[in-house]
């Protein structure tokens, strides 16, 4: 599903984010990308999702391949992926519903599909009565549900988040955990980029490795 061949990316000419990276994430797999602050978790999501481009290697996406992607497409390319965020990036003034609507109405769905869709992913995670509060009116573990719902509901390929319990305390992180999990045996692969010793350690998915821009285990 991903594949990763020799990829860096420098910053303003010198410093070095990511260096050599190689890696491969099979279609329906479960991994998580680990390492201390600066380690290049955040910016390899990024490139994946096609955010920042990469200053050298070669990054494929379901066959796709991101360094001849032209920008018209990238649009088109972001529908395969969701990606959830570490501070939620919800819209306080929308409510849990319309949140999670936004990505099929800039899809153009029909109203009918997305009040069905939107309905059943947030019963999925736990939030159905909730479609008409408001984000600030929610606990952290319940936006960043919000957050995993708006990310699932176009059913895409692959989802990246990016320290998404980095807010939440252990039994909320366990929670968010165990939801990505239950995506995951649905077929969608995941990608999470954690430094919490606790996940890494008390789980039975792979984990890559990255220090100060390198793969090292």
């Amino acid at each position: 599903m991903i594949q990763i061949f020799d990829v860096t990316k420098v910053y303003g000419g010198r410093q070095s984010a990511l260096v050599n990276v190689s890696l491969q994430v099979g279609q329906g797999e479960f991994v998580f990308i680990s390492g201390p602050s600066g380690a290049g978790k955040t910016t390899l999501l990024k490139l994946i999702l096609c955010e920042e481009s990469f200053t050298q290697g070669q990054i494929l996406v379901d066959r796709i391949n991101l360094r001849r992607l032209p920008a018209r497409r990238i649009p088109d390319y972001r529908l395969k992926t969701g990606f959830v965020f570490q501070d939620f990036k919800l819209i306080p003034t929308r409510t849990v519903f319309q949140n999670v609507a936004l990505r099929l109405e800039i899809e153009g769905a029909r109203p009918s599909l997305i009040a069905k869709k939107v309905r059943y992913i947030l019963k999925r995670v736990g939030l159905e009565g909730s479609e008409q509060a408001y984000p600030p009116q929610l606990s952290g573990g319940e936006q960043q549900r919000v957050a995993i719902a708006r990310a699932v509901v176009g059913d895409p390929l692959i989802v990246l988040a990016d320290e998404p319990t980095g807010n939440l305390d252990i039994d909320l992180t366990r929670d968010i955990i165990g939801l990505l999990e239950e995506i995951n045996r649905t077929g969608t692969t995941i990608m999470v980029a954690t430094h919490n010793q606790a996940i890494l350690q008390s789980t039975s998915h792979r984990i890559i490795r990255l220090e100060k821009g390198r793969l090292v285990a």
